[in-house]
């Protein structure tokens, strides 16, 4: 049986699940070949060792999880619903669950810390810049981003740490999508409120 021809991003997707399933220690270049039914000379012909690897997962995760995302949401012409559309995408289902949080628990490594800390910017900034757009002054937009990224990545540790004690954080099922919608709101409601007490 002839082997699939696999591309860096097939070898980077299947980087990012061992990350996410084990840390940045589980992306073995042995045990990738043996998932994906190839050789490590398939690994290889397409990176020079497992750093190149790395990198190019977590490339490939920024790119898919915050540039193509902030360019799909600039389509929406009001902020509320651009607000609104962004908490549902980040906050709902993963496409990698628990790889969030295992990027951020390895925020130290070489391969991760620059990635990690572009990818923490853009979002900062891209938030700061949605809460301007709603009616808040510059200081406050930036409180309010970071706020907002905090319960992101509170919301993805619980999902991943503690889903079975706080099922509302589940990725899926009505309590989930209560939650869920609950808090997109107390997002919103607070930079519009703090915007109309101006």
């Amino acid at each position: 049986m002839a082997r699939k021809h696999l591309t860096p991003p097939d070898w980077s997707t299947a980087a990012l699940r061992a990350m996410a399933r084990g840390g940045v220690a589980a992306v073995s270049v042995n045990a990738l070949a043996g998932e994906l039914g190839a050789t490590r000379g398939s690994f290889y012909w397409h990176f020079t060792d497992r750093d190149a690897l790395l990198r190019a997962a977590l490339e490939m995760w920024e790119q898919d999880n915050t540039t193509a995302l902030i360019s799909e949401l600039g389509d929406v012409p009001d902020p509320r619903q651009r607000l609104t559309a962004l908490f549902t995408t980040a906050l709902g289902q993963e496409g990698i669950t628990g790889l969030e949080s295992a990027i951020v628990a390895h925020a130290d490594h070489p391969a991760v810390a620059p990635v990690l800390r572009r990818v923490t910017e853009r979002r900062i900034a891209y938030l700061t810049d949605l809460y301007t757009d709603l009616g808040l002054a510059p200081a406050p937009a930036r409180r309010q981003a970071v706020t907002a990224y905090a319960a992101y990545l509170g919301w993805l540790e619980l999902r991943r740490s503690a889903c079975d004690i706080v099922p509302e954080v589940a990725a899926t099922g009505t309590t989930a999508t209560a939650a869920l919608e609950h808090l997109i709101t107390e997002l919103a409601r607070s930079a519009l409120h703090q915007a109309e007490s101006k």
